[in-house]
C-alpha cells in the first residue's frame, strides 16, 4: 500500500554515539581468532581489505594470518590396520584463505554502537552491507517506542496487505502446533530448543517458498525457524540459504520437490495461472480498490519477472489506472 504520512516523530536526546562507529553503519568486517593457538585475541577486520592479497598482524602476539600461508597444527601417519605399514605421511594444515573465507561477517549497530554478526540485522537491499543500520534488538525496542502510538488504521492496512498475498497466493490458516511437531520444537537450520519458547515472535513459521514469488504459507509446507535464522533467511530461496543435506531434509519434511527448493527463484505456478483468469483477478481488483498504489507495484514486479500482467485479465479497470501503472514502470527505468 502507498505509505502514509508519519504520525509520529521520535526525538532522539544526547544519543550515545561511539566516536569509531561513525561512518561505520555500512561497513561489514569478518571476524576470526588468531591462529596462533596459545593466542585468544579475535580479530576484526574489514571485508574489503580481505579481498585478493592481505596480511593482517595479531596485535597481541604478533602472529601473521597471511594469504596463500597456511598453519601447521600436527603431523601424522597414516597407518594401514590391515599389516599394520604406513600408508602416507603428512602434515595437517589450516589454509589461511580458507580460514578467512569462512569467517562470519559483522557490523556496528548505529543504536548500541555493539559489533555484532550480520544475521542480527534485517535485510535492506538500499545499503552498501545488504543489512539495516541498527540491529534487530534496538529496531525491536524502537519500534516498541513508535508502536505506543500506532493508529489503528495502520494495522488494519498492514493486514489488508497480508490478507492480499494470501489471496494471490491461495494460502490458508496454519495449525502451527503440527508445524512445531514436525520440527519437534527446534529451529531446523540452527537447532535451537524452541518448546519453551512463550513469545511466538521467537518461533516463526517461515514461508519456505517466499511470500514475494506468490507461495502460500500452509501448515504442509511451513518450516519453524527461530526469529534469528528467520531474520536471516528473510526472501531468500531455500538454494540460497540451506545446505544439500538440509535441503533434502526439508523436503521429506514439507512435500515440496526437491528440485524446486534447490533450484532457482521462481513463481508460484498456481498463483500466475490464478492472475491470468478474468472472475479471479476482477475479484481481486474490487476486493483491493483502496490499496491501488500496492496493485500497481505488484503488478508492475509479477509483469517485469514473469511477462504475466494481470490487469490485461480484468475488463473492469479503467484504463487511466493501466497508464498510471506504465507509467510508475518507466519511471523506474
Amino acid at each position: 500500500m502507498a505509505r502514509r504520512a508519519a504520525y509520529t516523530k521520535l526525538l532522539k536526546r544526547d544519543q550515545v554515539r561511539a566516536g569509531h562507529v561513525k561512518g561505520m553503519g555500512d561497513v561489514a568486517f569478518k571476524g576470526f581468532q588468531c591462529l596462533n593457538s596459545e593466542c585468544r585475541e579475535f580479530l576484526f577486520v574489514k571485508s574489503d581489505d580481505l579481498v585478493g592479497v592481505f596480511e593482517v598482524e595479531c596485535g597481541a602476539c604478533g602472529a601473521v594470518v597471511r594469504s596463500g600461508d597456511e598453519s601447521r597444527f600436527f603431523g601424522y601417519d597414516l597407518l594401514d590396520l590391515r599389516d599394520n605399514s604406513v600408508a602416507g605421511r603428512g602434515e595437517f594444515t589450516i589454509l589461511h584463505d580458507d580460514y578467512v573465507a569462512e569467517a562470519q561477517e559483522y557490523k556496528y549497530c548505529l543504536y548500541c554502537n555493539a559489533l555484532k554478526p550480520l544475521a542480527l540485522f534485517d535485510h535492506h537491499s538500499g545499503r552498501a552491507t545488504g543489512r539495516q543500520g541498527e540491529c534487530n534488538l534496538c529496531k525491536a525496542v524502537y519500534n516498541g517506542i513508535k508502536n505506543q502510538t500506532r493508529l489503528t488504521d495502520q494495522h488494519r492496512e498492514a493486514a489488508q496487505k497480508r490478507r492480499m498475498y494470501m489471496d494471490l497466493s491461495g494460502g490458508a490458516k496454519i495449525d502451527s502446533k503440527q508445524v512445531y511437531e514436525r520440527f519437534g520444537y527446534a529451529c531446523f537450520k540452527c537447532g535451537r530448543d524452541l518448546r519453551n519458547v512463550s513469545d511466538p515472535r521467537e518461533r516463526p513459521l517461515d514461508h519456505t517458498l517466499p511470500a514475494y514469488n506468490l507461495w502460500p504459507l500452509t501448515t504442509e509446507t511451513a518450516t519453524l525457524l527461530c526469529r534469528v535464522c528467520n531474520g536471516e533467511k528473510a526472501e531468500r530461496w531455500p538454494s540460497e540459504f540451506y545446505t544439500e543435506r538440509e535441503l533434502a531434509r526439508l523436503a521429506l519434511l514439507t512435500g515440496i520437490d526437491l528440485a524446486v527448493l534447490g533450484g532457482g527463484r521462481q513463481y508460484n505456478p498456481a498463483a500466475l495461472k490464478r492472475l491470468g483468469e478474468q472472475q479471479f483477478v476482477e475479484s481481486l481488483l474490487a476486493k483491493y480498490t483502496a490499496y491501488m498504489p500496492e496493485l500497481i507495484k505488484l503488478r508492475n514486479r509479477i509483469l517485469r519477472d514473469t511477462g504475466v500482467d494481470f490487469f490485461a485479465a480484468a475488463q473492469n479497470i479503467s484504463d487511466a489506472w493501466r497508464r498510471r501503472a506504465d507509467e510508475a514502470d518507466a519511471r523506474r527505468d
